[in-house]
């Protein structure tokens, strides 16, 4: 950790200081607190211009800066100071033999302590600031009382709390210190730091600001990029189109594809992928993110439609062989494609709804989707914090609509909304049980019935004879078995969803459950110890629509079969069943629970009389569950 005094040059390309752009207000009330007197923290995500902002108006008002580098390696000594060992070893403890932090540095020049990364000091040494905020002075052992001069403030910066590896600043700093919140700038603004810092103008830097600000503003994100990636963007594209000897012109709505969209992508790869934050539960990679941008600003050319019956066939470019997206597998592919075609590929027929039928089912369906392939996600999640279950019931409906645009937004809508869900029941879930077992280890208490079995009735009990009783873990391997026959809907399959998605969020890949679908025959969505993403897992539940007739016993086997993977002999072979348990063809799915240890049902159907007596015959717990509320608490109960 060093210290620089004075405002030195920024980091612009061009060797020259970042322009201050907008912040007008800001900078109008930074000027004014530093004039009273006061400490300021700046608080804002990274690129929006703490640094610059301090620096400009250190640089107006002639003042020195100390600058220090918060984390979680700056010690109190650090700060501080410390006395060097070696001359306390020959002349004593005397100010000579102290050698001064940034804290105190500053104290004594009268110039402004500049505190980067402020959360992510330990608490330990922020506690140090408490009595220089307030009284200005500070009592350092073995070298007394440093009071600061004139002039003296303490100027922090900080990213938002829920930023990686910020915590809460205590409220005794909070209270001695001003707030300054910074923004994002507004296009006009980002666009002329980004030609000021990159020397670049023209269509390039519109397009990198544009690009950078759909970042922000993409649901799959949790952040999006600064500026810094815009600056970058702009200096990588123009950089490759001189390397690729390529004349300058780049790719608009207007002109269509060409070489440039592809130097645009490698250097979008490179400037942005990053600086943004994929949202917590979407399980997308950046670039896949950043495709699909590119793909709004810079559509490529549309190619053919198939032929009817090439669905499944190898096309062009693409090896026989070669998987594509499975049956009405949510499309979340390494290329992006277009919306319209995110949902191709399916070699099964299913039954999908028209707006008429979906209007009939659904009161608020006008309002989610008011016209022909559009999807008004704003109004959709108001729903949800209206109905959760009414909301999910259409989100799984419209997953299924014969509007292929409207089809195709639905189903990226609802591996979110979904995953999100499935969170909340996720948490609590454990890996296995813990059961009093016998052994001869020594360990826990003595059994004594099996060691006087083991005892010959002679002779003193050896070491080896003693058995005891301890706690020993077994290892859960699960597999969800979800009924997609005649009675799936649109709330079974939106609780089909939500389930799956929390068995496997809390799962991991280490655990990794079977997830099968079943009506007369079964499918497996997700082999035993071989995870998918899990949005595209929860993108083929949602594609699950009720028919057939319903074959408990076959669906039941076909679990054992699964479970039958997991590893490890000790394993304990659990199966939770999302059925109303109404049999309709097969045996009685009594007989087919040999190599299930454990069969918990959840019954979504109003008779749970047939779903109980299997969860009993299986050694399980039945619950029902009436909509997406009742999901959690009931997986926590079967498998806590």
């Amino acid at each position: 950790m060093t210290a620089a005094v004075a405002a030195g040059p920024g980091g612009n390309p061009g060797g020259g200081r970042p322009p201050v752009v907008g912040l007008r207000r800001e900078r109008e009330v930074l000027t004014v607190a530093l004039e009273a007197g006061r400490h300021v923290v700046i608080e804002g995500p990274p690129g929006t211009g703490k640094s610059t902002l301090l620096r400009a108006v250190a640089r107006d008002a002639g003042r020195d800066v100390v600058f220090v580098e918060g984390n979680a390696e700056l010690t109190p000594a650090r700060l501080i100071g410390q006395h060097d060992p070696a001359q306390v070893l020959t002349a004593g403890y005397t100010p000579a033999t102290f050698s001064d932090g940034p804290l105190l540095a500053a104290m004594r020049q009268g110039a402004l302590l500049y505190l980067e990364e402020f959360n992510r000091v330990p608490e330990e040494t922020l506690n140090v600031l408490i009595t220089v905020l307030t009284e200005g002075e500070i009592a350092v052992p073995r070298l007394g009382a440093v009071r600061a001069g004139p002039g003296f403030l303490v100027i922090a910066a900080m990213n938002p709390f829920d930023a990686i590896g910020t915590a809460r600043v205590s409220h005794a700093i909070a209270d001695r210190i001003c707030r300054i919140v910074l923004g994002y700038q507004d296009a006009a603004g980002e666009r002329a730091i980004t030609a000021a810092v990159s020397g670049v103008s023209g269509p390039v830097v519109d397009l990198a600001v544009t690009l950078t600000r759909a970042t922000r503003e993409h649901p799959d994100l949790r952040m999006g990029s600064s500026v810094r990636g815009a600056i970058d963007l702009v200096l990588l594209v123009t950089g490759l189109q001189r390397l690729r000897g390529e004349d300058g012109t780049f790719v608009t709505h207007r002109t269509g594809a060409g070489p440039a969209r592809e130097t645009v992508r490698d250097a979008a790869y490179a400037a942005l992928s990053g600086r943004i934050r994929i949202a917590d539960g979407c399980h997308r990679t950046p670039e896949s993110v950043l495709d699909e941008i590119l793909d709004e600003l810079l559509p490529a050319a549309e190619a053919p439609d198939p032929p009817p019956d090439g669905a499944g066939k190898a096309g062009p470019g693409k090896a026989p062989g070669q998987p594509g997206p499975g049956p009405d597998r949510l499309a979340i592919p390494d290329q992006s494609r277009s919306a319209l075609r995110r949902d191709r590929g399916s070699d099964e027929p299913r039954r999908s709804m028209g707006r008429a039928e979906l209007t009939l089912r659904h009161p608020n369906f006008s309002q989610v989707s008011p016209q022909v392939g559009s999807l008004d996600e704003a109004a959709l999640e108001a729903l949800l914090a209206e109905d959760t279950d009414a909301a999910a019931a259409l989100l799984a409906d419209l997953a299924a609509a014969t509007d292929r645009e409207l089809r195709a937004a639905a189903r990226r809508l609802a591996a979110r909304v979904f995953l999100r869900l499935g969170q909340a029941a996720a948490a609590p879930l454990s890996r296995g049980t813990r059961r009093l077992e016998p052994g001869r280890t020594g360990q826990g208490d003595l059994d004594l019935e099996r060691t006087l079995d083991r005892w010959p009735g002679r002779g003193p009990l050896g070491h080896d004879d003693l058995v005891t009783r301890s706690w020993a873990a077994r290892r859960r391997a699960v597999c969800l078995v979800v009924d997609a026959s005649g009675s799936m809907s649109g709330p079974a399959v939106a609780m089909a969803a939500v389930a799956a998605a929390a068995v496997v969020l809390a799962a991991g890949e280490l655990m990794a459950p079977g997830v099968l679908s079943f009506s007369g025959e079964v499918r497996v969505l997700q082999p035993q110890g071989a995870p998918r993403p899990p949005a595209d897992l929860v993108g083929d539940l949602v594609a699950l629509r009720g028919h057939g007739v319903t074959d408990l016993a076959g669906a039941l086997r076909a679990a054992s079969a699964q479970l039958a993977r997991a590893a490890g002999g000790g394993s304990e072979r659990t199966v939770v069943l999302l059925s109303d348990c109404q049999r309709t063809a097969g045996d009685d799915p009594a007989s087919a629970l040999r190599g299930i240890d454990r069969l918990h049902v959840l019954c979504p159907g109003p008779e749970p009389d047939a779903a109980a007596a299997l969860a009993r015959a299986g050694g399980g717990i039945s619950q029902q569950v009436g909509g997406l509320n009742d999901v959690a608490p009931a997986l926590r109960r079967v498998l806590s």
